[in-house]
């Protein structure tokens, strides 16, 4: 018997905490929340393991269900929530919307007041870790959504911009796959790695060329060849091969 393509088609996501719509097309009935998850956390600058997915209803779909599990059709939409605890959705709807000041307040650094219940019953490293991560997670958010001065603060007041999320995935993939070059240069003068692979071996160069962001991926590339010594080796054979990419067909 003939194998027939699979059927796709597009759905909806709202994002409750930014009241932020986003298109997802291309899906199929037997596409896992858990791979959904993995798209999402690029399509909407949320680390995978703060969103949690509904659908119709405020129960939260299984990770190893599918959309065909789940009754999800063509043109529904499905919500996305943030996990409310510790104040986390406060903190991604103001890293998303570049709110510097009030991030300030919700605990992502040690320079400025701002704890929550949670915090209170930390000790001085718990307490520490639990700053770094808040701070990270507000990089992640506010790069891929260009607010650079915003991440300005951030890095100025110690986030670091090499934390990965659960897929291995920093600000700079973040900032790249969303074609923020402001923030990209930014993150690169920090020391953001470009060739820094994720959980499935994606860099950010190589992210920005799969989601069609050839400025981001220029950007990266011409950052890694300034950065060269005088009188240095040619560039890794991974940078060339960008660079060779990024440039296109010569005719």
């Amino acid at each position: 018997m003939p194998s027939w393509p699979l059927r796709t088609f597009s759905v909806q996501l709202r994002l409750v905490e930014t009241d932020e719509i986003f298109s997802l097309p291309h899906c199929e009935n037997d596409l896992t929340l858990k791979k959904l998850k993995s798209h999402l956390e690029l399509l909407t600058g949320i680390p995978l393991h703060f969103q949690r997915l509904q659908y119709l209803d405020e129960v939260d779909l299984p990770d190893e269900s599918t959309f065909k599990d789940n009754d999800i059709v063509p043109g529904g939409t499905i919500t996305m929530r943030i996990w409310r605890q510790d104040g986390w959705g406060h903190l991604v709807a103001a890293a998303a919307k570049g709110e510097t000041m009030k991030l300030a307040r919700l605990g992502v650094t040690e320079d400025f007041a701002g704890t929550t219940p949670y915090a209170e019953l930390l000790g001085p490293e718990q307490k520490k870790e639990w700053v770094a991560h808040r701070a990270f997670v507000a990089l992640f958010v506010a790069s891929h959504r260009g607010h650079v001065e915003t991440a300005r603060f951030l890095l100025r007041h110690g986030a670091d911009l090499h934390s990965k999320s659960p897929l291995g995935r920093t600000a700079l993939h973040a900032a790249a796959v969303a074609g923020q070059c402001d923030c990209i240069d930014l993150l690169l003068s920090y020391g953001a790695r470009a060739l820094g692979p994720d959980s499935e071996g994606q860099t950010a160069v190589s992210l920005a060329r799969l989601w069609g962001q050839k400025q981001s991926e220029h950007t990266m590339v011409r950052f890694q060849l300034r950065k060269r010594p005088p009188g240095a080796v040619p560039p890794s054979s991974a940078v060339n091969r960008a660079l060779q990419q990024s440039s296109g067909p010569t005719s």
